[in-house]
């Protein structure tokens, strides 16, 4: 362990490893394929860019997030580690050459999509690399049974069986006893299991009765300092309470999927770095964000599951300080809980409607269309038979689990230009701003061809170079192909369907259990458990989430809206806990800020005090904040 320990000291700046990470590290170094459970935070990527590390050839990571990828790969680079990601929108030829630099032994990690596994180009190359493992990040997407479960990643199995000495490392944060087993099964190994309590101490988990979000978002936010996120469920919602918060002079953006990616990286660069406080954002938002010090996480919208709450949520307080989840909740959201289950699972004929409408939009003919890939334009298909986009999407992942089509929802296409102007002409060109000249000389010194083809452009990197915002750059790239200098095609989020099989009368689609009737029962049971989440008001809500995940033997947390109105109803009525609260607001009645310590001074139990101080805190008469108590002012 010197040798990890070493390896860790010099590019992470660690002395040592927590939880886990020892076990799974001598595990996977061991050659045995190891399953590593660990919460948000728990410092999942350690436990595999060390033995990377420490052993020749390339470890392959499987992750699903092209942003996660990038991310990632930035972030070793810049600790002079040798890394690289392939995804859509990378030209023929660089994939070729990143796969060449991991056959040379130039790449110690090389990050790739699931969807990748199966490309010909990657598997011929892959047979003649030294490969030390193979890592899947996000396990649970191989499982059925999973909340996230994605067919593509069932193309492990037949990597494993081209490497077929490799060992696995697969991990995840968010994974019942069930899944846990399914996993293991799926990905064909027997594996050592290395569980890290869920446990977050430092994170309070609160649910919130209300019949006004909207005024209990910004009494939240009012009454607590700090970075925030704020998840809501639609895009339309994100910009909504945004404005919402804006207007209530709260620093606020919104970020969903569907903005360029301009825009969300300088937004996203903007909360991280704090110029903006509270972020309003979809699910999209949070994958790979690492910002240790948000205080506080509300969801204004129920999700779909335990586990993606539990995942949304433990993005707060991964410095390891005092840190809220909060869940807005009324009785309007069970009745749109439930609504998604026949939103998500709509009736087999509706899906065979759907079906025999998709063709007639493409015009193809029964027994035709084998291997045809089409972009799919959700709102005009609606617009044309009169459909609701939810409900279509449901019905078109149906069909692609069932083997019918290939469904991909919003595809990075990346951007791409070519100059319109001969090279000649460029030189000659007059008027040209200081910002434009910086970007074409990035340019030309980056991509070749550029007079002649099309090519893709990596919008980071240039912005990066030429020490321009995103947003900046795109802008001008728009000018530039106004005045007709370039052509600037802009990233775009399409949705592609491409028939797997020849289209079918739709009187014969069959659905199996598997794809339905089973998906069914479990959607059921996960909408069920957020249900009994948001309304069991007896049982600690820590509790619940480690009792979900399979954890029987945790604690009450003592400090959550349940712990806290079992304590008040048990003590606050005792003359000894009023006199602990009259004395800890006795001693902030000057309204300067008190370091907790000062409590000390308070000759009363230490358990007295415990109490009366959560009280005082979630009832909000007073606030904390960096260890400093203060009376919250009138």
């Amino acid at each position: 362990m010197d040798r990890f320990r070493n390896i860790l000291k010099q590019y992470w700046g660690y002395d040592d490893f927590r939880g886990i990470q020892r076990e799974i590290i001598e595990s996977i170094c061991s050659g045995h394929d190891t399953l590593g459970l660990m919460p948000t935070g728990g410092g999942k990527s350690i436990t595999f860019q060390v033995p990377a590390l420490a052993q020749k050839g390339v470890c392959i990571v499987i992750t699903p997030l092209i942003a996660l990828m990038k991310d990632q790969v930035d972030n070793l680079l810049r600790r002079g580690i040798k890394a690289a990601a392939i995804y859509s929108g990378l030209t023929h030829e660089e994939i070729i050459i990143t796969l060449e630099k991991c056959i040379f032994g130039d790449v110690k990690l090389l990050y790739v999509s699931p969807e990748r596994l199966s490309s010909e180009l990657f598997q011929t190359k892959l047979r003649h690399m030294k490969v030390s493992f193979i890592t899947v990040d996000e396990a649970h997407c191989i499982s059925q049974w999973g909340y996230d479960f994605r067919p593509s990643y069932l193309e492990i199995a037949n990597i494993r069986k081209l490497l077929p000495n490799v060992p696995v490392l697969a991990l995840t944060a968010t994974a019942t006893p069930q899944v846990v087993e399914d996993i293991c099964d799926k990905l064909s190994g027997k594996f050592n299991v290395f569980r890290m309590s869920f446990e977050r101490k430092n994170l309070v988990y609160v649910v919130r009765q209300t019949n006004d979000k909207r005024e209990q978002l910004i009494h939240i936010l009012s009454s607590m300092s700090g970075t925030a996120i704020v998840y809501a469920r639609s895009r339309q919602r994100t910009k909504e309470y945004a404005d919402l918060l804006t207007k209530a002079g709260i620093s606020a953006t919104f970020y969903h999927a569907g903005l360029d990616t301009s825009v969300k990286d300088e937004r996203q660069q903007a909360w991280q770095e704090s110029r903006v406080r509270v972020m309003v954002a979809t699910n999209a938002f949070g994958m790979g964000i690492d910002k240790p010090d948000v205080r506080l996480v509300i969801h204004i919208d129920c999700p779909d599951s335990i586990e993606a709450y539990f995942q949304e949520a433990g993005r707060a307080g991964r410095d390891g300080k005092r840190s809220y989840a909060v869940l807005l909740y009324n009785n309007g959201d069970k009745r749109k809980l439930e609504k998604r289950i026949v939103d998500t699972f709509p009736e087999k004929d509706y899906i065979r409607q759907i079906y025999e409408h998709l063709a007639f939009f493409y015009q193809i003919g029964v027994g035709s269309g084998y291997n045809h890939t089409f972009e799919f334009n959700i709102d005009k298909f609606c617009h044309a038979f009169h459909h609701f986009p939810i409900v279509v999407d449901s019905a078109l992942k149906i069909l692609s689990r069932a083997g019918y089509i290939e469904y991909t929802e919003e595809q990075d296409n990346q951007a791409r230009l070519m100059f319109t102007v001969t090279r000649g002409e460029l030189y000659k060109l007059e008027n040209t701003t200081t910002i434009e000249e910086k970007i074409i000389t990035s340019l030309l010194r980056n991509y070749g061809g550029l007079f002649t083809d099309y090519h893709y452009i990596d919008e980071g990197f240039i912005a990066s170079q030429t020490g321009l915002q995103p947003q900046q750059l795109y802008q001008t790239l728009i000018g530039l192909n106004q005045r007709h200098i370039l052509h600037f095609i802009p990233q775009k989020k399409t949705p592609y369907i491409r028939y797997t099989q020849r289209r079918e009368d739709k009187e014969f689609l069959q659905f199996s259990p598997a794809v339905y009737e089973e998906r069914l029962s479990q959607f059921r049971q996960r909408i069920a458990a957020v249900i009994a989440y948001a309304t069991d008001d007896h049982i600690c809500r820590s509790r619940q989430l480690l009792q979900y995940f399979g954890e029987t033997d945790s604690r009450d947390c003592g400090l959550c809206d349940v712990c806290l109105s079992h304590r008040k109803e048990g003590l606050v009525s005792e003359p000894r806990m009023n006199t602990a609260m009259e004395k800890i607001l006795q001693l902030l009645s000057d309204r300067k800020p008190h370091p907790i310590t000062d409590l000390r001074d308070i000759q009363l139990p230490t358990d007295e005090l415990d109490a009366a101080l959560s009280y005082l805190l979630q009832e909000e008469y007073i606030l904390q904040e960096d260890g400093l108590l203060s009376k919250k002012s009138v």
